[in-house]
């Protein structure tokens, strides 16, 4: 079967998908997007974890063909060309990147929680990382790009208010 999507903003297409491929599969060998993990194979560790049409869903569990003309945005696709995000960034500097097999589920996990939930307790990251295992860290680093991230996100946003600020008044 041909399967239309479109990923990372961009129209993409894929002949010869079967049937119990899963959309993980389809990301990785077939349009050439490595950065989703392939761990578990029964969604139980995040590491594949992607945005459809704005929810996060274990991509390892969804079957390309549920893709069809739906959007799709993995970790890639949330950098701004070379630029990026700011949960990515934090993640680097706040050295929550050790093997990095995780990583990949956990910015996606983080970035989806700071779109909802601009400054989270910590009781709510931990919360929104639950479905994401990682075999390397305590776990404290993670905690701490997110809310790195989280700060991050609301200077910038607090900039920008002053910027229009100033540019109305």
């Amino acid at each position: 079967m041909r399967v239309n999507v479109t990923v990372n903003g961009e129209r993409r297409q894929a002949d010869d998908v079967w049937e119990g491929e899963s959309l993980l599969f389809l990301l990785r060998e077939r349009l050439g997007l490595p950065g989703s993990k392939n761990a578990c194979e029964q969604g139980e560790c995040g590491s594949c974890t992607v945005y459809l049409d704005g929810t996060p869903v274990c991509s390892c569990l969804v079957a390309a063909g549920q893709a069809e003309g739906r959007e799709v945005r993995t970790v890639e696709g949330l950098a701004d060309g070379n630029r990026l995000d700011p949960v990515q960034q934090s993640f680097v500097d706040a050295g929550a990147v050790q093997c990095g097999f995780c990583t990949p589920g956990l910015v996606v996990a983080a970035h989806d929680l700071l779109q909802r939930v601009p400054r989270p307790a910590d009781e709510e990251i931990r919360e929104a990382l639950a479905g994401n295992l990682c075999r390397c860290t305590g776990y404290e680093n993670i905690l701490d790009a997110v809310r790195l991230a989280a700060e991050r996100r609301g200077e910038s946003e607090s900039g920008s208010e002053s910027e229009s600020a100033g540019a109305t008044g």
